[in-house]
């Protein structure tokens, strides 16, 4: 009798703890859907073009596209010839951002993309696997009336990949190439109002630099930024699941230090697990709101990497501890076929994000998809961390199948289960309301493995409830070495886990 009101308790317990998680989840789904703004803005710039004057004792070497302080401009190539203006003293300004706005640090990043505007003529046709060569410079300031203060200069070369629908006849000139887009600038952080942008193209006949490029019209860029709102909701879920997962975290691990042996294996996983989850949660990001701190995407990636990786290899062990014949159980050098593709795959992924946000710390211009070479490597390694995570699965289905495989064989150890309830799917009406589906994928997978960590660490929390041996294995039916292989790795004398007990209650049924 008091078994059964200490199980009922327990299902209980965990019906109410299921439905609160549960009602949390819809919740992080609809804080991104209903309240945040679309993760991300992309805005067109056209670029003006300046006529560089330096040689005649101009004051400063940073052109403005506009303001009073505006460069003199050029209306098209054809005037410049006209006026006999040489190319490599035509500069392309754009500042960022449009007039009358102000970038913010709560837009966190920046990417620009830059695509341009190439027409084809006779005597200037665009060569087969052209190159061409930027000399860019990127400045910033806090005040419209302050100086322009450098942040980065390099020479990049892109590879133009373009393509002419029309055949390439006199009637064909003035008609424009259809070029792709190009990598052109990151940026980790937005901690001033304004940038300015200087785009010189040089030309160099001798050395064959930027020849054979046909004849560039004009140079857009389209920078993305994170939107200021998303950044406040993202930041504000951070700071609420942060203390929650660390409560639950100091909770578990207490729990299982009162217990009289040593922790299992996967007890000490899903404590790691915790720990990579609070590890993403800590809102750092507070922090660059204050302060220019260009390395935040590096470590966003980094975080994001262990936590990924914690969980692969979770998911593994989780299996392999469930499989009751095997004999290597509770080692971690078992596991080591299974974990050594997550970790070779983790690392490849490592040094593919240094190769290209770590460089872009010195020079945000850079990208490793810019060169031959670079781009093979990359290739490279992406390829290795594709076959890796291939193993990985591989092993992983194999693993649940022979979980599946194990259990059924002992069946007739088991009651008869009950049937799983039907479940009815409905759909949402909103009428009018728009509903952002980018931000309520961002904050709804996000809470999700906040809520799933939470739930396995409350779940696999070891009781303190003394069951006497008589009382747990007499309900089942089954001797004590069979109840310990039907049941998780982690149950013992000093007490069952929360599935467990849940798992012993439906059994009884």
């Amino acid at each position: 009798m008091a078994g059964a009101i200490i199980e009922n308790m327990s299902t209980r317990k965990l019906c109410i703890v299921g439905g609160i998680l549960l009602v949390l989840q819809v919740i992080a789904f609809l804080v991104g859907g209903l309240i945040a703004p679309s993760p991300t803005t992309a805005v067109p710039y056209m670029s003006v073009k300046c006529i560089d004057v330096r040689k005649n004792h101009h004051k400063t070497k940073w052109l403005m596209p506009w303001g009073p302080n505006h460069c003199k401009k050029l209306k098209d190539f054809d005037e410049a010839v006209s006026r006999q203006i040489e190319a490599n003293d035509i500069v392309f300004a754009v500042h960022i951002p449009l007039p009358s706005k102000e970038m913010s640090p709560w837009f966190q990043f920046m990417l620009f993309i830059m695509q341009l505007d190439i027409a084809f003529k006779m005597d200037n046709d665009l060569k087969e696997n052209a190159e061409i060569t930027l000399d860019v410079s990127l400045a910033y300031r806090d005040d419209m009336f302050d100086d322009w203060e450098e942040i980065a200069h390099a020479i990049e070369i892109r590879k133009l990949k373009c393509t002419f629908g029309s055949p390439k006849t006199v009637e064909s000139e003035g008609r424009h190439y259809d070029c792709d887009f190009l990598p052109f600038m990151e940026i980790g952080s937005v901690a001033h109002k304004y940038y300015l942008i200087n785009i010189r193209l040089p030309v160099n006949d001798r050395k064959g630099i930027n020849v054979g490029i046909g004849e560039i019209k004009d140079i857009r860029l389209v920078g993305i930024h994170q939107n200021g709102g998303f950044t406040k909701v993202w930041f504000a879920m951070k700071t609420f699941l942060t203390p929650s997962i660390l409560i639950i975290m100091v909770w578990y691990w207490r729990r299982i230090t009162l217990m009289t042996r040593a922790p299992v294996l996967l007890e000490k996983v899903i404590f790691a697990l915790g720990i990579s989850m609070t590890f993403i949660n800590i809102p750092v990001e507070w922090f660059s709101i204050g302060f220019d701190w260009t390395w935040m995407l590096l470590f966003g990636d980094i975080r994001q990497g262990i936590f990924y990786a914690m969980l692969l290899s979770f998911w593994i062990i989780f299996c392999g501890e469930h499989m009751m014949d095997q004999n290597e159980r509770n080692r971690l050098s078992g596991y080591w076929k299974q974990v050594g593709p997550i970790a070779v795959g983790s690392f490849c992924l490592f040094v593919f994000d240094m190769c290209e946000r770590g460089v872009q710390l010195k020079n945000p211009f850079y990208s490793i998809w810019t060169t031959e070479v670079g781009t093979e490597l990359a290739m490279a390694f992406i390829i290795v961390a594709g076959i890796c995570l291939c193993l990985y699965f591989l092993f992983l289905c194999f693993m649940v199948f022979q979980v599946f495989r194990n259990i059924s064989g002992k069946q007739s150890s088991l009651p008869a289960m009950s049937k799983a309830r039907r479940v009815t799917e409905g759909h949402w009406k909103w009428g009018d309301m728009t509903i952002q589906v980018n931000s309520a994928f961002f904050t709804g997978i996000y809470g999700m493995w906040n809520l799933y960590v939470f739930a396995l660490m409350f779940l696999y929390a070891p009781s303190h409830k003394n069951y006497g041996e008589d009382q747990s294995n007499g309900d089942l039916g089954v001797n004590s070495g069979e109840e310990l292989q039907l049941t998780t790795t982690i149950t013992h004398v000093d007490g069952p886990t929360e599935v467990y007990k849940l798992a012993r209650k439906e059994a009884q049924e």
